[in-house]
């Protein structure tokens, strides 16, 4: 955790490396006599003396290549699997022999920093999109209700007051296990947890059983990870089965809500807009009806069984994040809150207080166009962001974006299509080109934009920093500008180099160079 103090500093007492290999009936090589371990990693750059080093073949390399330089950081075993072991086998370190290091980490790191012992209330978060908004609000109501509060989402982790910058959704076991030993020091009472795919197919999030875990939607992504959307889709469902969760919350709001409840093998509640938002969908337990629309705020009734209900605000714009906010109360219910108490938590400070960064933020000031900053890269983020926007813009909607090079090409020309669609004037530009050329990427766009619009305006302007002033110019009182893709991101990706960036800060440097005041 770049920024951090270490994360295994002060977050566990020593354990006997032996204890763990009988405890686990492990096999090994070396001498276990008098060695004590105090922290899990997978890294020799998160490397803290007393470590236990964790070598897991990769790609290209062996993690236990790098044997020989965790002991000169002072890590005192290596757990590795059978090629690692022999790999290793001149670094001097003590082996524990496991089949798979990935698939052991989650227990091995949750036994090293006993955080089954004790635990916060715990809160799973999976789906294309709403993780890190349900993740985010969940977290701002829980305190509201006077808890210590955790976060691990895309954008950032919290411990109680401290925030870290983020590198993955969800961070490697290892890590993971260590966020909550300082969770728990924190004395932090509520945690909630961004669960992506991913997390759950590379065991993640192993080790830890949710207390409640809550399913926003599905929809065209990640494609570069898994061969189609049925693979998608199970990647899914192992956090809705007894040995990672207790009980969950599905959304029926797209059609694979239903497939997770006929899935799961937990007790599940569901929840949807109404009116719905799929159709055919079938009766949930809870709905969720929009009542106001401001661009302050969103107002929604959420009703539930016994007739049960409560009105409160969300402080963003949009349906899907009133649905979002719903979601995230009735994952309280189900984690043993009372929806009055709720209720009452959110009447005395006016509605849901939560800040999403770069979640539809606008950065603009009260004159000019407003500028909103979004973390949507898929087709169906874009539909919903844009009619937002739309909705509360009396002149014209203007849509910047590019898209992600060396992640899921097949998303791409929906993307363009449904930014055409929903916007009067589309620029495109780069994004993350990593290793791609980004004169590609922004073709293919172009391209798929103009096929199926033939009349629309489009401008390809490269690099983003003049993509956004070409936007800001041709925007005026009234319009509205969404550049999508960026967000809270404070880099771009660009042939492997993290490149210090803000579209926060270009987007209102833009805005001064044109003359309009934040």
């Amino acid at each position: 955790m770049p920024g951090s103090p270490g994360p295994t500093t002060g977050t566990s007492s020593a354990r006997s490396l032996g204890q763990l290999a009988s405890e686990f009936g492990l096999e090994h090589i070396g001498s276990l006599d008098g060695i004590e371990i105090t922290g899990v990693t997978l890294s020799t750059g998160d490397l803290h003396p007393g470590d236990l080093y964790v070598g897991v073949p990769g790609a290209h390399r062996h993690g236990a290549e790098f044997a020989d330089q965790a002991r000169e950081g002072g890590a005192v075993a290596l757990l590795t699997d059978a090629a690692g072991a022999e790999i290793a086998k001149e670094s001097g370190l003590p082996v524990i022999l496991v089949d798979s290091p990935r698939a052991a980490l989650g227990d091995v790191s949750a036994w090293v920093y006993r955080t089954n012992e004790h635990a916060p209330l715990l809160f799973a978060v999976t789906g294309t999109n709403g993780k890190t908004s349900t993740s985010y609000l969940l977290e701002g109501i829980l305190k509201q209700m006077g808890l210590v509060t955790g976060l691990s989402s895309t954008a950032e982790r919290h411990i109680g007051d401290l925030t870290v910058v983020s590198r993955l959704t969800t961070p490697e076991a290892s890590e993971m296990h260590a966020l909550l030993a300082r969770m728990r020091e924190s004395e932090v009472r509520a945690v909630a947890v961004e669960v992506s795919a991913q997390a759950l197919s590379r065991n993640r999030v192993d080790g830890l059983v949710f207390d409640v875990a809550g399913f926003t939607n599905l929809s065209h992504d990640h494609l570069d990870d898994y061969a189609d959307m049925e693979e998608y889709f199970q990647a899914k469902l192992p956090l809705f089965q007894p040995d990672r969760a207790v009980r969950g919350v599905v959304s029926l709001d797209s059609p694979y809500g239903q497939r997770v409840v006929e899935a799961s093998r937990i007790p599940v509640t569901t929840i949807k807009v109404v009116p719905p938002i799929t159709e055919g969908t079938d009766d949930a337990d809870w709905s969720v009806e929009i009542l106001d629309e401001q661009a302050a705020y969103t107002e929604f009734r959420l009703s539930g069984p016994e007739g049960r209900s409560l009105v409160t605000r969300v402080p963003m714009i949009g349906w899907h994040m009133a649905a979002d906010a719903a979601l995230a109360i009735v994952m309280m219910v189900e984690g043993g809150f009372e929806l009055e108490a709720i209720g009452q938590a959110l009447d005395e400070d006016g509605g849901i207080v939560a800040y999403l960064p770069g979640r539809t933020e606008r950065v603009s000031g009260d004159r000019g166009p407003s500028v909103f900053v979004d973390f949507g890269h898929s087709p169906d983020a874009f539909l919903n962001t844009l009619k937002a926007v739309r909705r509360f813009t009396p002149g014209k909607v203007i849509m910047l974006f590019g898209a992600d090079g060396d992640r899921d090409t097949t998303k791409r020309p929906e993307m363009a299509r449904v930014a055409a669609a929903g916007s009067d004037i589309l620029v495109v530009t780069d994004h993350h080109p990593r290793f791609e050329d980004p004169e590609t990427i922004r073709k293919t766009l172009v391209d798929a934009a103009r096929e199926a619009y033939p009349e629309h305006e489009i401008h390809e302007v490269s690099p983003p920093e003049a993509a956004i002033r070409a936007a800001v110019a041709l925007a005026g009182e009234g319009d509205s500008i969404l550049w999508a893709g960026p967000g809270h991101q404070d880099y771009r990706d660009i042939r492997g180099v993290r490149t210090p960036y803000s579209a926060r800060e270009e987007a209102r440097a833009a805005l001064r160079e044109a003359g309009w005041a934040e």
